[in-house]
């Protein structure tokens, strides 16, 4: 019997940005030309940038940290992490940063997705526009003390929003300690 790591993958079907893919008993999804994302934490002082968009799988908005592709424009495979991390900030948010660090590659699915992120920290921020992103997203931008968060993100479920996984980077702690989220 084969082991799945070692069967040959297979495009079942390919699409401008994702593609399906299976290996041995595995089926996943990842982005066309390995392109990666970048999610940026950007922070002012001891709050928080985040953004609220609608997203089509779930049907219905969803609050996120910033983020985008890398990468994703034709000619644009080099594109170096944090310089996209730059750009999808100052687009969706309207904020540029004086200062933004590398803090590693992850992945959010990895029994599903193939696709990985570099998570930066923006600090230093200026705003320099309106942000809400690019004609075709209608992006909000929420600047939310960290103390508030919990209760933030408790009123946007309730509004029917849903709740990016990555945010579990801030909310860890109390989760940890037990405390209410």
């Amino acid at each position: 019997m084969t082991v799945d790591r070692d069967a040959p993958e297979e495009i079942v079907w390919q699409g401008k940005y994702v593609v399906a893919k299976t290996r041995g008993r595995w089926e996943y999804v990842g982005r066309t030309r390995n392109i990666r994302a970048a999610v940026i934490l950007a922070l002012i002082d001891d709050d928080v940038i985040l953004v609220e968009q609608y997203r089509v799988p779930m049907g219905r908005n969803c609050i996120e940290l910033p983020a985008g592709l890398i990468g994703d424009a034709d000619g644009g495979e080099d594109e170096d992490d944090l310089a996209a991390a730059g750009r999808e900030l100052e687009e969706e948010t309207g904020y540029r940063a004086g200062n933004i660090e590398d803090c590693g590659t992850f992945y959010s699915s990895p029994g599903m997705v193939s696709e990985s992120f570099t998570l930066v920290r923006a600090t230093q921020l200026e705003q320099v526009g309106e942000g809400g992103g690019t004609e075709s997203e209608d992006i909000t931008v929420h600047r939310v003390p960290r103390t508030q968060l919990a209760q933030f993100l408790e009123r946007k479920r309730f509004e029917g929003c849903g709740v990016d996984v990555r945010l579990l980077l801030l909310l860890g702690h109390s989760i940890i300690a037990g405390e209410q989220t």
